[in-house]
C-alpha cells in the first residue's frame, strides 16, 4: 500500500491544463452559454456558404475538375486512415508548435492560397489576413488575390505570411522578378510556387455558366498594380497592329458579355481594366508549361525558402531535392486541376515513406481534403510537418467575413489540439505511422 508520501509525490506530478491552449475554445463556447457564431461542424460550413453567395460564385470555389473524382478521393482517403489512441499518457499540456524554415509557429496549420476571395465576401483577402493575424496562423497569399501584395501585408500587420506564385510564362521574367521583389519588400518570408496550374483545369461547373472571375478583372489586382506588367501592357498597346475597326469589334464583344444595357455601360466604363485583365491572364495562365531547369531562375530572384506546391510522386520529390528546393506541398489543388488523380493523402504516404526523401532536408507540407482536426493529425502522422487549410476557411469567410474565418480556424485548431490529447500524445512530434490503422478499400 502506498504511504502518504508516495501519494503526495504522485499528486505533485500532475499538471493543470493550459488555459491558453487551442482546445480552450471548447470551454469558452460552453461558458458563454450561447451558441457560437455558426456551427462547429465542418459538414455544415459548405451549405452555409452556399446560402450566402450567388450560385456561380459558390460553384467557382466549391467546384472541381471533371467528375470531381479527385476532390472526392481527397476527402474519402481520410476514412481509410484511422487513429490508434493510447491511454494513461499525461497529455494534459500539449506541444503543437512547429518550426518551418527557421521560423517557429504556434501550430502546424497554415491558410492555403485561395484567389478571388471577393466573390465570397466584400472584405476578401483583407478579412482573411486580419483573421490569420488574430488567430496566429501563417497566411499564404494567392497571386490571384483581389487585393494587392502590399494591402494584404498591411492587413496582416506583424503576422506571418508567405507568397504563392502563379509562375508567369518564360517571356515575362521581368514580371516574375517584380512580383517577388514586391513580396520580399512587404515581409513575405517563404515563396510557394504552384506547379499544377499552367493550364486551367477542365471545370464543368464554371464552364456551364461561362463564369471565370478573371475575365472581369477579379483576381487580377496583383498584376494590375505591378509596374513591370503595366510597362509591358503599355508597350503592347503602342505596338498593337490591329485596325480601329478590329478594336471596336473586340469592344462590342466585351460589352455583350453582361447581357443587359446597365451591365454593358459598366463594362464600357472599365474597358481598360478588362483589357489589362485579359493581358494578365495571358501572362499568368497562358498554357505555357515550365520545366525543372526554370527553377534556377527563381533561385536567382528569391533568396529565401522556396516551396513547390503540387508535388504528387516520390519521383518529383527527388527532382525537388536535386534542384535545391527547401520544401514541397503535397497537393493536387483540392482536385481542381486533374480529374481521376490519386488522393493527395495517398501521395503523401508514398512520398514520406521514400528513403531518399527521408534522408534529405526536404520539408513536407500537405493540403487537399482536410476538413477536421483529426484529418490534420493523420497527415502529420504520415509525415507532413505542417498542413494547409483551403476551402473550409473560405466558407467561413462567406458565412461571416473576418469573424467567420476566425471561427473556422479556431474550430480546426481546437479540434486538432483536443484530438491530440485524446489520441494519447503529448506533442504533434510524437505522431508517426504507428499511430494509424490503414483500412483496405474493401473494408469501406
Amino acid at each position: 500500500m502506498a504511504n502518504k508520501t508516495d501519494r503526495k509525490s504522485s499528486t505533485a506530478s500532475f499538471t493543470e491544463p493550459d488555459s491558453a491552449s487551442y482546445s480552450s475554445f471548447q470551454r469558452d463556447i460552453y461558458q458563454a452559454l450561447r451558441p457560437p457564431l455558426f456551427s462547429t461542424k465542418p459538414s455544415e460550413w459548405e451549405a452555409l456558404a452556399r446560402s450566402k453567395v450567388p450560385p456561380a460564385n459558390f460553384d467557382y470555389v466549391h467546384g472541381s475538375a471533371g467528375t470531381s473524382a479527385t476532390a472526392d478521393a481527397n476527402v474519402q482517403a481520410f476514412s481509410r486512415y484511422r487513429l490508434r489512441p493510447s491511454c494513461l499518457v499525461n497529455a494534459t499540456r500539449r506541444d503543437v508548435g512547429v518550426e518551418l524554415f527557421g521560423t517557429k509557429y504556434k501550430s502546424p496549420l497554415l491558410v492555403a492560397p485561395i484567389g478571388v476571395q471577393n466573390i465570397m465576401h466584400s472584405d476578401a483577402e483583407e478579412a482573411t489576413a486580419r483573421a490569420c493575424h488574430n488567430v496566429g496562423m501563417p497566411m499564404i497569399l494567392s497571386s490571384a488575390a483581389t487585393r494587392t501584395i502590399e494591402q494584404i501585408a498591411d492587413a496582416n500587420a506583424d503576422g506571418d505570411r508567405w507568397y504563392q506564385l502563379y509562375w508567369p510564362k518564360p517571356q515575362c521574367e521581368e514580371i516574375t522578378a517584380s512580383l517577388l521583389n514586391r513580396a520580399k519588400n512587404a515581409g513575405y518570408k517563404v515563396l510557394v510556387v504552384t506547379l499544377d496550374t499552367f493550364n486551367l483545369g477542365w471545370r464543368p461547373s464554371d464552364l456551364d455558366t461561362a463564369y471565370l472571375p478573371f475575365i472581369w478583372g477579379q483576381g487580377c489586382q496583383i498584376g494590375l498594380s505591378d509596374p513591370a506588367f503595366n510597362k509591358m501592357f503599355e508597350e503592347m498597346q503602342k505596338n498593337d497592329p490591329r485596325s480601329v475597326g478590329e478594336k471596336l469589334v473586340e469592344l462590342f464583344t466585351i460589352m455583350r458579355r453582361p447581357g443587359t444595357f446597365k451591365g454593358a455601360a459598366k463594362v464600357l466604363g472599365n474597358v481598360n481594366v478588362l483589357q489589362k485583365s485579359k493581358a494578365w491572364i495571358d501572362v499568368m495562365n497562358s498554357g505555357t508549361y515550365r520545366e525543372w531547369e526554370d527553377l534556377k531562375v527563381l533561385k536567382k530572384l528569391w533568396d529565401g525558402p522556396i516551396v513547390l506546391k503540387g508535388i504528387q510522386t516520390a519521383q518529383d520529390a527527388h527532382k525537388a531535392i536535386e534542384y535545391g528546393m527547401n520544401g514541397i506541398i503535397v497537393s493536387n489543388h483540392g482536385g481542381r486541376q486533374l480529374d481521376g488523380a490519386m488522393a493527395s493523402l495517398d501521395a503523401l504516404a508514398e512520398i514520406a515513406a521514400d528513403e531518399k526523401v527521408k534522408a534529405s532536408d526536404l520539408t513536407l507540407l500537405f493540403d487537399s481534403g482536410v476538413r477536421t482536426g483529426s484529418d490534420v493529425l493523420k497527415a502529420l502522422a504520415l509525415g507532413a510537418k505542417a498542413v494547409c487549410i483551403g476551402r473550409p476557411y473560405v466558407y467561413g469567410l462567406a458565412a461571416g467575413g473576418q469573424k467567420g474565418v476566425e471561427h473556422v480556424l479556431k474550430c480546426l485548431l481546437a479540434d486538432m489540439d483536443n484530438s491530440l490529447g485524446n489520441c494519447g500524445k503529448k506533442s504533434i512530434h510524437d505522431l508517426s505511422g504507428d499511430d494509424l490503422q490503414i483500412l483496405p478499400l474493401s473494408k469501406l
